[in-house]
């Protein structure tokens, strides 16, 4: 499919099939920017180690490399949109989460999604090139409605010492979840002892900092076992861990199921049903500036 970083697509969230939450709710990040558009329902989002509530038309946008994970209640419904890196300039260089109060707002940015899910499922001419243009238009939206947001009252959360903190080891943690290390080696980095991390952990996630790392690592395994044939060993091996029994030991207790038993649950289920994440529309791989 070429780079995934360049890669538009958009996806339904709202219809994951009960052994996919993970998918969902698991810390995780991507190599590209994603817009969340929340439509109805409300729950909990935790970006870079800090939990909110959402709600019906809220906006979150998440640059690339950003921790985060959210919950799907029965109710909730809305999009997740892969936004190409190279149009990541377009965006802002920090994790934003709008609750748009304007209803012209809200109806303008609903259209452009609409629109743009609409060139995505095309197979018209030029749909490739309207999908990009639509997402150009739907930064536009989003800047203006930044400006009004700025006018608002802040989240005087994100700027407690605790905040930065956890931000910071999150940053870490996605950049090395892979190397097998330890919450002691993460919280020298950050020049703070390991009961202190984890105190600011659990005061703005309530997930202590060593569930936040095995949250990531597992939900790169899952990921890997559901949509690969890479070998056990292999996964184990590029996760850090010291030995296959070690990683299957740790999985089974963290996901209650073995690698190979979650291997093959994912195969059974995998075309039941949609899980967010995957495309409701057609995803359009071409870079960003060529247009078909």
């Amino acid at each position: 499919m070429g780079d995934e970083r360049q890669v538009l697509s958009l996806a339904s969230i709202g219809q994951t099939a009960q052994p996919n939450r993970w998918r969902t709710e698991a810390m995780r990040a991507h190599s590209s920017p994603r817009l969340i558009f929340f439509t109805k329902g409300q729950g909990r989002i935790t970006i870079a180690g800090l939990t909110s509530g959402y709600t019906a038309n809220n906006l979150i946008f998440l640059p690339s490399g950003t921790m985060y994970g959210f919950e799907v209640g029965p109710t909730a419904f809305g999009h997740l949109l892969a936004i190409p890196a190279a149009m990541a300039g377009e965006w802002p260089d920090v994790p934003v989460h709008l609750r748009l109060r304007d209803v012209l707002a809200q109806k303008e940015i609903t259209q452009v999604f609409d629109n743009l899910e609409r060139e995505l499922k095309s197979d018209r001419a030029g749909h490739a090139r309207a999908a990009h243009y639509h997402l150009g238009l739907l930064a536009v939206h989003f800047e203006r409605a930044l400006e009004r947001h700025e006018a608002e009252s802040p989240d005087a959360r994100a700027e407690t010492a605790a905040a930065r903190l956890v931000a910071a080891y999150t940053g870490l943690v996605e950049r090395d979840y892979a190397k097998g290390l330890g919450i002691a080696h993460f919280a020298r980095a950050l020049g703070v002892t390991p009961t202190h991390l984890t105190r600011s952990c659990r005061r703005t996630c309530g997930k202590s900092a060593h569930d936040l790392l095995t949250d990531r690592i597992l939900f790169e395994a899952r990921r890997r076992l559901a949509e690969t044939r890479t070998p056990i060993r292999e996964i184990a091996a590029s996760l850090g861990y010291s030995s296959a029994a070690y990683f299957s030991r740790a999985f089974q207790g963290g996901v209650g199921l073995s690698p190979s038993a979650f291997r093959r649950q994912s195969s059974d289920t995998a075309g039941q049903s949609p899980r967010a994440g995957s495309s409701v529309a057609q995803d359009v791989s071409r870079r960003a500036g060529k247009f078909s």
